[in-house]
């Protein structure tokens, strides 16, 4: 970014624009350089604005919600990070078909939680993922054999081309775990989703998030990461082919492939995204020469790395 447009970001948003923030505290996998700039937005109207004033001034940003799927380089992000802070979450249980409303920023576990509460079910499966409703939409996020395309009723989007949009899962283009915003890097802003749910006893939806809570803290490693690393390929599971091919507690640096679960990437508290980037280079070419297959990230990388 050059100097004119961010003083004129200085002008425009005063104090609620943070220079140089570091990344690593923003980031699961607490590993990053500084961005440029960094926005905390709290509504949907500051939202549209913020979004509105960045695309006019061709300023390049990244939305961030809970930093789980992201690895920032060392050398950091040239752009602004816009903190999605719009949380609220509403659960309609009038309706004979209960419905599951969620801002962007909305953390997935808590609205998981809160729907669970209420006594409806079929969100059980996003408590254990570490991401916001935004992040989720945008990639299609899943776990325990759902997703958020099997669910998802409708989502509140601005691009830059076609502006304010209401998309249902056909117009998000869901595949797995990738919307065509993602597969085609288009910008887009998830302002809200709303989610079908089903009304059942409290005991019901409860006993089930336990289930699922235990199920994932027993097959995930617990540290610093950002979840799964790689998609799974068709038919088989990224995991798998990595333990098999001996990549299980593989280190670079501090980061270090899990003993635990093969597709997470840990870091010890003192990792950088270097030693991270290394480690999915590696795993990559490891798993290519022993079967022949190509992993594919499921994270996105932001800013320079350098290939060995």
């Amino acid at each position: 970014m050059t100097e004119l447009p961010l003083r004129k970001l200085q002008a425009l948003f005063g104090e609620k624009l943070q220079e140089n923030v570091r990344m690593a505290n923003y980031t699961t996998s607490r590993v990053g350089g500084p961005a440029i700039g960094m926005i905390s937005v709290y509504t949907a109207d500051e939202m549209r604005r913020t979004v509105k004033i960045l695309w006019e001034l061709d300023v390049p940003f990244r939305i961030l919600g809970s930093g789980s799927n992201m690895l920032v380089s060392d050398s950091g992000y040239m752009g602004v990070m816009v903190h999605n802070r719009c949380h609220n979450v509403r659960i309609d249980t009038k309706s004979e078909q209960a419905v599951i409303f969620a801002e962007g920023g909305a953390n997935l576990g808590a609205v998981s939680r809160q729907a669970s509460l209420r006594g409806v079910s079929g969100f059980e499966w996003a408590n254990s993922i570490p991401g916001t409703v935004g992040g989720a939409v945008y990639g299609n996020a899943g776990a325990h054999g759902a997703d958020i395309s099997t669910s998802m009723i409708v989502a509140q989007v601005i691009t830059k081309n076609e502006g304010e949009q209401s998309l249902d899962s056909e117009g998000m283009g869901f595949r797995y775990r990738s919307s065509k915003f993602k597969r085609n890097r288009e910008e887009i802003v998830i302002l809200n989703a709303s989610f079908f749910g089903t009304k059942v006893e409290k005991e019901v939806t409860q006993r089930l998030l336990e289930e699922l809570t235990a199920k994932r803290r027993q097959t995930q490693p617990v540290g610093p990461s950002f979840g799964s690393t790689f998609k799974n390929p068709k038919g088989d599971y990224a995991g798998r082919l990595l333990e098999a091919a001996g990549m299980k507690g593989v280190a670079s640096g501090h980061a270090s492939i899990s003993t635990v679960h093969a597709n997470f990437i840990l870091n010890d508290g003192e990792a950088t995204a270097q030693d991270y980037y290394r480690l999915i280079r590696l795993a990559q070419k490891t798993v290519k020469e022993q079967f022949d297959v190509s992993l594919v990230l499921e994270i996105e990388l932001l800013g320079e790395f350098e290939d060995d």
